[in-house]
């Protein structure tokens, strides 16, 4: 987790930095599909902003319902605190999902003025709640504490059926975790000079979340019980087990617990936003069946609240999966890291093939040779990536542990596809330019 976690933050933040150029050159709520618009050749341009667009929108919507699914995990798994023999049935875990995308949806709809003060409160909040776990967590230790090497170092190979491969494997929470990180450009066209702010937003977004890991994971890995326990937990979430078992009771655990769900919340909240103004931004571009539904705005609260209600419609749906497969939640986390990442390549790739002449001249922008050296980082830590969250965690597979998230991605690609042969070309002419861009012009 500790070395994983650092190797994760340097490739990760060379992403950021690529998306960063590309979001001040072009700071436009359509985020990468107008990117990869403006930097293809005329004779592309409309066919690779379409798949970018559409592999961006995927990976919005399931990296979202990834959010909200691991929240009614994390519920689940706090409620087997107290009750160890309860065994949740896939449907009740499917109904406290819907709960949350209804209780999100109801604040993302009515709650749009006050969603400046909620993240403020969020930031303060996680700061406070990683103080709070590290200071419980060293102080009781109630499994005992685990060598300096053995916390910052030690993996086992033994358990996943992996072998060396398990530090690749165990990689992946990390790489989840910054995967969401072009996200940010969804609101470019709500805050003022986009061209310098976006791009340090998201620049910031991996040392800022990175530094704060550490405290968190540190801790964790000092004190946590052994492997074998922890891959019991109930609902196959460590969390909540890890917390219970060093602070010696089940209400420790539970406390804890509590901060983790709030967060969570908070980060339902702003994810679910981004990825409902991704969905109308595509929408109001005409690449979504009806689109002129998506893309209509609520005079009265400023929000586009039927794109918000599509990304909700889409979870729910979605989420059905859980109801014959285990492993639905490793997918819905796959497939979101797959499509954002694929959605950062394309452009990231384009600008590079015209040797960065584009990004050299925005405002906020790396310079020549320190800017490839980054893109080439971005884009083939993007591929290994990709690779990485097709395959399932543990050897060998079945059906129910498979991970079936390349099936998802390319179901949604190939029903893109048909949507952009039967109709969207005829309609789909690329993004429209942004106010943030005319006023940068």
């Amino acid at each position: 987790m500790f070395v994983g976690w650092i190797l994760v933050l340097i490739v990760d933040e060379c992403i950021a930095l690529s998306l960063g150029e590309l979001a001040s050159r072009y700071p436009t709520s359509a985020g990468p599909y107008y990117w990869s618009f403006q930097l293809a050749p005329p004779r592309f341009r409309t066919v690779l902003s379409f798949v970018t667009g559409w592999t961006w929108l995927i990976g919005n919507w399931t990296i979202t319902l990834s959010v909200n699914f691991g929240f009614a995990s994390l519920i689940a798994a706090c409620v087997a605190l107290y009750h160890p023999e309860f065994v949740i049935e896939p449907w009740q875990l499917l109904l406290i999902f819907y709960a949350i995308c209804g209780m999100t949806f109801l604040v993302c709809a009515f709650g749009n003025r006050l969603l400046p003060a909620v993240d403020t409160a969020c930031a303060a909040f996680t700061a406070v709640a990683i103080f709070i776990t590290l200071v419980c967590l060293s102080a009781k230790a109630e499994v005992g504490r685990n060598s300096p090497a053995d916390t910052l170092g030690h993996y086992d190979t033994s358990l996943s059926g992996w072998g060396s491969f398990s530090f690749f494997i165990g990689i992946l929470p990390a790489a989840y975790t910054f995967s969401a990180i072009g996200m940010v450009s969804a609101m470019a066209e709500e805050c003022d000079d986009p061209a310098v702010k976006l791009p340090k937003a998201i620049a910031l977004c991996v040392p800022v979340g990175g530094i704060a890991g550490l405290f968190f994971i540190i801790p964790i890995c000092a004190t946590m019980p052994a492997l074998e326990d922890i891959l019991q937990a109930p609902v196959a979430q460590a969390l909540p087990y890890i917390f219970a078992a060093v602070m010696g009771s089940p209400g420790g655990g539970l406390g804890l617990s509590i901060l983790i769900l709030i967060i969570t919340f908070f980060c339902s909240i702003s994810i679910t936003v981004a990825a409902s103004r991704c969905t109308w931004a595509f929408a109001r571009d005409k690449a979504i069946p009806v689109s002129r539904l998506w893309s209509r705005v609520d005079a009265r609260h400023g929000v586009p609240i039927w794109a918000l209600g599509l990304t909700t419609v889409v979870q729910m749906l979605l989420g059905l999966i859980n109801l014959g497969s285990s492993s639905a939640f490793l997918a819905f986390v796959s497939v979101g890291v797959i499509s954002l990442a694929v959605s950062y390549a394309i452009p990231i790739s384009i600008s590079m093939w015209h040797r960065r002449r584009e990004v050299n001249a925005a405002r906020w922008t790396m310079g020549g040779k320190i800017g490839w050296v980054v893109n080439i980082i971005a884009v083939l830590w993007i591929v290994f990536e990709t690779v990485l969250f097709s395959m399932p965690q543990v050897l060998p597979v079945n059906e129910v542990t498979m991970n079936y998230a390349i099936v998802v991605f390319v179901g949604f690609m190939v029903l893109s596809a048909v949507w952009y042969s039967v109709y969207a070309r005829k309609v789909y002419v690329g993004p429209p330019e942004s106010d943030g861009i005319r006023g940068e012009r």
